[in-house]
């Protein structure tokens, strides 16, 4: 039956990761996925703990799905109010060069508090309004989701991997930042700066400002009120996390029926004074619907998968292995960014988790190698490793995150031209960002 798990598994990975090719959606596959995984665990024996388990792992992950949806929504909302839109009005520069310096680092600290997508997609869309040639675009676009990506490792609430591993306690936010700042602005710099000979140092006209999609009553004060409140609530989470010992979907929660409260109030208001036609209103109860559940059955469905693979024992039987045949945080760390460039690195993360418990210091002083043990501890040099490699990893192919395959269906870039020209780019930035995690942790003993 374990085999059968495993096959089922690898079945579905693979039919995820060719969805371009079948055309099925990879939500659906996942779930289909997780439901005969657990079919078959339960079939494998009449294990009553199975229940159990079962519940345990829902819980888990409903904690990170509640904790998305309430990201999803005051992200959206924001955008409703055109709040995005303060941002890249303010991006007027006419020298490609350092036009492309500017974007990257917008990029790099807008995906911290957003998630990479979002953040992909307003920059490109702003490099639109400013950039004629499509090559000089496409460059513009991969240098985007390197920066994207990049920026979502370092803050606890800028990925998807960062957040479960914070929710589970694996990593705190300020260690977190602390440790991965450097590495992450180094994986971005690096390449930036090498992409840059290939942008011609001329100008473009200046840029016409974007139409306004907004309702009338939302002016320039309001959209910048919004983006300020918006970003806060967000950054509020993780404060609230520090400060209370609760949970970090409970400082969501909150967040969100502040920001919910927020824009209530600011529409009655407004419709008081101007007699406005509901329809056409951003407020929470119409953002809630455009918000991608696709994605968020998908990872429902990839860890629930991975937490049957966990229950049955198989990742721990993965992590016996890798003790006995590499047992070194940095190499196994490595190996799973390289891996997030071609499959989601959700479910590799997950696995991570599954197969290597945080330990505290008795793990640690009975370990036959507590050097290597120290590793997992809470804010552990593997913990860094692995919310920086799955991070950034994602970007030494355009198909390795939500962010680059966003920017492959905006800007037309093929597989092949991305690998051609920029994956050796942003190689030698997850490279040189591995190398200074190496050199914090010998010098300065980041990671234990």
């Amino acid at each position: 039956m374990i085999t059968s798990m495993a096959l089922l598994f690898a079945i579905g990975y693979l039919l995820i990761a060719l969805e371009h090719k079948t055309h099925i959606d990879k939500s659906a596959i996942a779930l289909l996925m997780a439901g005969g995984i657990w079919t078959l665990l339960s079939l494998a024996g009449n294990d009553p703990s199975i229940q159990q388990q079962l519940v345990e792992q829902l819980g888990d992950t409903c904690e990170i799905l509640v904790f998305l949806i309430g990201a999803m929504t005051i992200v959206n909302l924001i955008d409703s109010y055109g709040g995005f839109v303060v941002i890249t009005d303010h991006i007027s520069t006419r020298n490609h060069r350092k036009l492309l310096l500017i974007v990257a680092a917008v990029a790099f600290l807008l995906s911290a508090a957003l998630d990479n997508m979002t953040t992909t997609i307003i920059l490109v869309m702003l490099a639109r309004r400013l950039i004629a040639d499509p090559r000089e675009r496409r460059i513009f676009a991969s240098v985007i989701v390197i920066a994207a990506n990049s920026g979502g490792a370092w803050s606890p609430i800028g990925d998807v991997t960062t957040i479960m591993l914070w929710m589970r306690g694996n990593v705190t936010a300020a260690r977190l930042v602390a440790a991965l700042l450097l590495p992450c602005l180094v994986s971005v710099a690096l390449p930036t700066l090498l992409a840059m000979r290939f942008i011609t140092p001329g100008s473009t006209p200046a840029p016409q400002p974007l139409p306004n999609v907004c309702p009338p009553y939302i002016g320039p004060r309001l959209r910048r009120f919004m983006l300020l409140a918006g970003v806060l609530s967000l950054l509020f989470v993780p404060l609230f996390k520090s400060l209370t010992g609760l949970p970090p979907y409970m400082g969501m929660m909150i967040s969100l029926g502040a920001m919910w409260i927020l824009s209530e109030v600011i529409y009655y208001r407004k419709r008081a004074l101007r007699n406005l036609e509901e329809p056409i209103q951003p407020r929470v109860a119409k953002v809630l619907k455009h918000i991608d559940m696709p994605t968020i059955l998908f990872f429902l469905g990839i860890l629930m998968a991975v937490g049957a693979l966990e229950s049955a024992g198989m990742l721990a039987s993965a992590a016996r292995w890798l003790d006995l045949h590499v047992h070194a945080a940095f190499p196994i760390a490595s190996v799973i960014g390289l891996l997030s460039s071609v499959v989601d690195n959700v479910p590799l993360v997950a696995a991570c988790m599954g197969m290597y418990p945080v330990a505290d210091a008795a793990a640690v002083a009975a370990a036959a190698d507590p050097a290597f043990a120290r590793a997992f501890l809470p804010d552990g040099l593997f913990w860094h490793l692995l919310t920086y490699c799955a991070g950034v990893g994602g970007s030494l192919l355009i198909i390795g995150s939500a962010a680059g395959v966003v920017a492959m269906g905006l800007e037309r870039i093929s597989f092949g031209w991305y690998a051609r020209h920029i994956s050796l780019l942003a190689l030698a930035g997850y490279a040189a960002g591995i190398g200074v995690i190496w050199i914090e942790h010998l010098w300065f003993g980041f990671g234990g």
